[in-house]
């Protein structure tokens, strides 16, 4: 039986809070070591989830100590996953940071990857780090990884994968050559592939496939708070920032007249905001309970950072409700400071979005399982 030596273990570079590591134990795969350089994230890592957490920059962090600690071999590990510093890359950015040190983290990722040699890889970030200001070093990166891996990566929307949020996120899958060999010599139509979507925008079109998930979800069966107010006794996690009076009139306006800013009167605008072809639209809107939320960001308890309105309470979305709108489930409980948790939540691998990729790669090994 094809590579019978592998148990089904992973290994989460960049883990953060671990929404990548939560899924991929909903999958079946066992997280056993994560590696995160922020000690609040890793706390709540490790409150949640069962592997251990090495903290430490990665820079520190050879092949050889991490092979030992798990006690295996190079080429033994199952899947090694990560989703590199994102925020140079990511379209909210408008400063220049070429020569951001964040860049080179992706050829972190593939040294680990080359020493390592696990039989899967996984790679998640944000878009533009394959179509907009990254594109030289994803290509860079992919040309190195494609020595060793056979890949594909493509720009999948979560809501298509059940999420309640239409947030567009890049992944990466890589089988790696010995057995990419194996599975083509046995079906020569095989090929590297990404999750099927489960979801669908328009479900009649796809019977197959499950509606949407509407952001209604994140705000069921969760008590009312106060922007600034603690979070209620038994509903941890679910409290937001405070409002300025200025935008609590706003956000009255907006629930009575509107769901964005644009139906603002010339009282309530900011001066900036009167302008014409002014970009951040959503900026001060409300979320729409009846359509999949927005992209959830590490500002989403900030009512001025985008479109974290609640559709019918005067604040911002608490992070219990971003976290659900991340498809975390209501035990996962973040530890730090409101802003430190908002942060985690944002930052995060959307679970249920890493669960696909995660039941995709066991597939792959029983197919291989099933070779002579």
């Amino acid at each position: 039986m094809a590579f019978d030596n592998i148990r089904i273990n992973a290994i989460d570079l960049f883990c953060g809070a671990g929404g990548l590591s939560r899924g991929l134990s909903d999958a079946g795969i066992h997280v056993t070591l994560g590696i995160e350089i922020n000690q609040t994230a890793a706390n709540s890592y490790t409150q949640n989830l069962p592997g251990q957490v090495l903290i430490d920059d990665i820079c520190n962090i050879s092949a050889t100590n991490i092979l030992q600690q798990l006690g295996i071999h190079a080429g033994e590990l199952f899947l090694l996953a990560g989703c590199p510093p994102c925020q140079t890359f990511s379209s909210l950015q408008k400063d220049n940071v070429d020569d951001d040190e964040r860049n080179n983290l992706i050829f972190e990722y593939n040294r680990l990857v080359r020493d390592i040699q696990p039989l899967f890889i996984q790679l998640e970030n944000v878009p533009r780090l394959k179509t907009g200001r990254g594109k030289h070093i994803f290509k860079q990166a992919t040309d190195e990884l494609s020595q060793w891996y056979e890949l594909t990566s493509d720009i999948l929307n979560c809501a298509d994968y059940g999420i309640p949020q239409t947030r567009k996120w890049l992944v990466l899958h890589g089988i790696r050559r010995d057995a990419y060999d194996l599975l083509r010599t046995a079906d020569n139509n095989f090929s590297v592939s990404l999750p099927s979507a489960t979801h669908s925008n328009n479900p009649t079109g796809h019977p197959n496939l499950l509606p949407w998930v509407n952001a209604q979800v994140a705000f069921e069966n969760l008590p009312p708070v106060v922007a600034g107010a603690p979070a209620p006794d038994g509903y941890p996690n679910h409290e937001t920032n405070g409002l300025a009076p200025i935008n609590i009139q706003r956000i009255q306006y907006i629930h009575t007249h509107g769901g964005s800013r644009t139906c603002l009167p010339p009282n309530l605008q900011l001066k900036c905001h009167s302008k014409k072809q002014v970009g951040y639209t959503d900026v001060y809107g409300v979320i729409n309970p009846n359509l999949p939320a927005p992209t959830i960001t590490g500002g989403c308890i900030t009512y001025s950072k985008g479109r974290y309105g609640h559709p019918v309470q005067d604040r911002a979305i608490t992070v219990r409700e971003a976290a659900r709108l991340q498809s975390f489930p209501d035990d996962y409980v973040f530890v730090g400071t409101r802003g430190q948790t908002a942060l985690q939540v944002g930052n995060a691998v959307p679970p249920r979005l890493a669960e696909a990729s995660g039941r995709y790669f066991i597939d792959i090994l029983n197919r291989l399982h099933q070779l002579p």
